[in-house]
């Protein structure tokens, strides 16, 4: 049995829906449920609903065998695990963003949840800021004066837009990657390799490609 964790919320939701439409893994998981853990009726699955944060520890550790994650998640800390495929799900971008007056020369402080991922930003270019850890709504940093800019992920721009904000840099492109504990990968090469060729068909819908 192959022991998958899944970060919770869209990615989840996302991935088991296409799971639900193949014969093989058809009812792996009732997401309105309070349950975190389930199997598919052949038992060869087990779909394990983690915190994105938590799930490459998981990974990691040996807990599953494979998991599905952000790939900011993966960005934001260094974890021992195989990055196999991105699946091309919750497509979006890390972005520098801040009011329209205010130019990046004059950048010292930044709010973000993404810490590290903006400290690896300003460092590659050579910026000296104070990195302001926010866990709550990070586009009213620098409205209130909290922070001249912020580091964040957005998927239309439109929640920055009726904050006032624009995005001054486009930091990285984001999705989901399917990610394997190295160890798991090569007792459990077979097994894997066949879902693998699964998440591959999720990725050409995702493309659009018949």
């Amino acid at each position: 049995m192959l022991k998958i964790a899944l970060s919770k919320g869209r990615i989840a939701s996302k991935v088991c829906g296409y799971l639900d439409k193949d014969e093989r893994f058809k009812g792996t998981a009732d997401l309105e449920s309070r349950k975190l853990i389930f199997e598919d009726q052949s038992k060869r699955l087990q779909l394990i609903l983690v915190k994105p944060s938590d799930l490459p520890l998981y990974v990691e550790s040996g807990a599953v065998d494979m998991g599905i994650v952000g790939k900011d998640v993966l960005m934001e800390a260094s974890f021992h695990v195989y990055e196999t495929m991105d699946l091309k799900i919750g497509q979006c971008k890390m972005i520098l963003a801040g009011l329209p007056n205010t130019k990046a020369s004059e950048i010292r402080r930044v709010g973000t949840k993404y810490p590290q991922i903006a400290l690896d930003y300003f460092s590659k270019k050579r910026i000296p800021v104070q990195i302001v850890k926010l866990d709550g709504s990070v586009e009213l940093a620098p409205i209130v004066g909290l922070s001249d800019a912020i580091v964040d992920i957005t998927e239309t721009g439109s929640t920055l837009a009726e904050n006032g904000l624009i995005i001054y840099d486009e930091i990285c492109s984001i999705s989901s990657r399917l990610i394997v504990n190295p160890v798991r990968y090569k007792t459990k090469y077979r097994e894997i390799s066949e879902l693998e060729e699964f998440f591959k068909n999720i990725v050409k819908i995702q493309e659009g490609v018949k």
